[in-house]
C-alpha cells in the first residue's frame, strides 16, 4: 500500500471519536456521578465539523455510537435489554441531527462556535429525546405512573428531563473541549492534518 493513500487526518479523527465513545462505558456503568454526562453530543459535532466527505461525517460517528451501544448492552447490562435498547432509532436520528449541526454550525471551528453548537445540540437532544419518551408512554418519575397524554404530561416530561439535559450539555462541552482541543493542537504541531 502506498503511503500517499494513507490519510493520517482520517485515522486521527476516527481514533479520537472511538476514544470518546469508549468513555460512554463508565457513564453507562454509573462510575461517574452524573447521569447523561456523555460524549455523544461532542462526538456528533466533532464528526460533522471535521470529516471531509458528507458520508463520513455521518457514517463514522453513527458506527462508533452503534459499536459502543453494543458494548454497553453486552458488558454493562449483560444483554438484559436485547441487542439494542427500546427507542434506539429516535436516539440515532437525534444523533444524526447533531452531526448535521456540527456540519452547519462549525464550518469555522472556534471556541465561541463550539460553545453555541454545544448548546444547540443539548437543546435539540432534550427537545426530541424527551418528546420521544412522552410519545412512547414514559413514566412520571415522581409517581411511577404513566405520563398523561396531554400538554401537562409533556411539560412534566420536559421538566423531569431538564437535569439530564444539563448533564448532556456539560458532557458535550467537556468532551468537546477534549476532542476539538486535541485535534486543533495536533493540527498546529502537524500541519498535514489540516487537510
Amino acid at each position: 500500500m502506498s503511503t500517499e493513500k494513507i490519510n493520517p487526518r482520517f485515522f486521527l479523527l476516527l481514533l479520537l471519536i472511538v476514544a470518546a465513545a469508549a468513555m460512554r462505558v463508565p457513564n453507562a456503568a454509573q462510575v461517574t456521578p452524573w447521569a447523561n454526562f456523555t460524549p455523544i453530543g461532542a462526538m456528533g459535532l466533532f464528526g460533522g465539523a471535521y470529516f471531509n466527505s458528507t458520508w463520513k461525517k455521518f457514517a463514522f460517528p453513527l458506527l462508533t455510537l452503534f459499536l459502543s451501544d453494543l458494548m454497553i448492552s453486552q458488558f454493562v447490562y449483560g444483554g438484559k435489554y436485547g441487542v439494542m435498547y427500546g427507542g434506539w432509532y429516535w436516539i440515532y436520528g437525534i444523533f444524526a441531527a447533531i452531526v448535521l449541526l456540527g456540519q452547519l454550525l462549525l464550518k469555522k471551528v472556534t471556541v465561541k462556535n463550539i460553545f453555541f453548537a454545544s448548546i444547540a445540540a443539548a437543546l435539540l437532544h432534550w427537545g426530541l429525546a424527551d418528546f420521544s419518551v412522552w410519545a412512547g408512554g414514559g413514566t412520571d418519575l415522581r409517581t411511577g405512573l404513566p405520563l398523561s397524554r396531554d400538554w401537562s404530561g409533556l411539560a412534566q416530561c420536559y421538566l423531569q428531563g431538564f437535569p439530564f439535559m444539563q448533564n448532556f450539555l456539560a458532557g458535550t462541552l467537556g468532551y468537546g473541549a477534549l476532542l476539538f482541543g486535541s485535534f486543533e493542537c495536533m493540527k498546529k504541531a502537524y500541519p498535514r492534518l489540516a487537510y
